[in-house]
């Protein structure tokens, strides 16, 4: 299962590597397992800054394995998975794609799970659930509105158009367009930068305050982050934070704990 998610560290960078290319790493239960346990890894690494998420070959990711969606449609059972499909969102590490290739119906939402995307201008991006007959699964609904905006949303779910990198970018659905020689060069350069300027347990927080400020108004969110910031006046990185600056030297924070499971 190893080989389905390969793995290779960027100093404090984790490079996950989709790897069926044969299918444009075309989704499948066994792949979703190697990556969320690769996932679970760069989690309980305090040496893991960041990870950036990527895919063999020239895609990124095809959407969900035909044949695998053939057996569902034939009345085969669903058996239900171990963990939610959204469980990339709960990493406390900044999670970036690197979209190099085609990234379509389940490969898109995979890489709107991730919190930035960076992709080639060539990039082939599309919902294409309409497509095949399918609804706008695994809360690309509620996902991609707050991206694009309603009306792009509905454009992009409705007609399942292909758009390229280049149009993603203009739209808000990808962050950054680079060339395909320097794009994973280019996400883990940033991701680097992270690792080398920000506190993990700063990024993990705001993280989980920016996703939980979704479904909150502005005093809820207000009143958190007064909470929060309470809590790290007295923690050693606000100390670090200050004391590196006015030395103009690079910080050095801990890494974060392994989470308790």
């Amino acid at each position: 299962m190893e080989d389905l998610v390969l793995a290779e560290r960027r100093g404090p960078v984790l490079v996950l590597v989709l790897n069926r290319p044969e299918r444009l790493n075309a989704w499948t239960n066994e792949l979703e397992d190697a990556y969320f346990a690769r996932l679970d890894e760069a989690e309980d690494d305090p040496s893991v800054r960041a990870v950036v998420v990527t895919g063999a070959g020239r895609g990124f990711c095809a959407g969900a394995d035909l044949a695998a969606l053939g057996a569902i449609s034939d009345g085969a059972d669903v058996p239900p998975r171990p963990r939610p499909r959204t469980f990339p969102l709960t990493l406390r590490k900044p999670l970036i794609a690197a979209i190099n290739g085609p990234a379509a119906g389940l490969g898109l939402v995979e890489a709107l799970y991730c919190d930035l995307r960076f992709a080639t201008p060539d990039a082939k991006l599309t919902t294409s659930f309409a497509q095949r007959g399918l609804i706008a699964e695994y809360g690309i609904a509620w996902l991609l509105p707050r991206l694009v905006g309603l009306s792009r949303a509905l454009d992009l779910l409705l007609s399942a158009r292909v758009v390229s990198g280049a149009e993603a970018l203009t739209m808000g659905l990808v962050d950054r367009v680079v060339d395909a020689g320097e794009l994973l060069d280019a996400a883990v350069a940033y991701a680097q930068a992270l690792a080398d300027t920000c506190a993990p347990a700063s990024m993990a927080t705001i993280k989980a305050q920016v996703y939980a400020a979704l479904d909150t108004d502005l005093p809820t969110a207000v009143a958190e982050s007064e909470r929060l910031m309470a809590a790290s006046f007295t923690g050693p990185d606000l100390a670090e934070g200050v004391r590196s600056y006015l030395e103009r030297r690079p910080p050095s924070f801990p890494g974060l704990p392994p989470t308790a499971r």
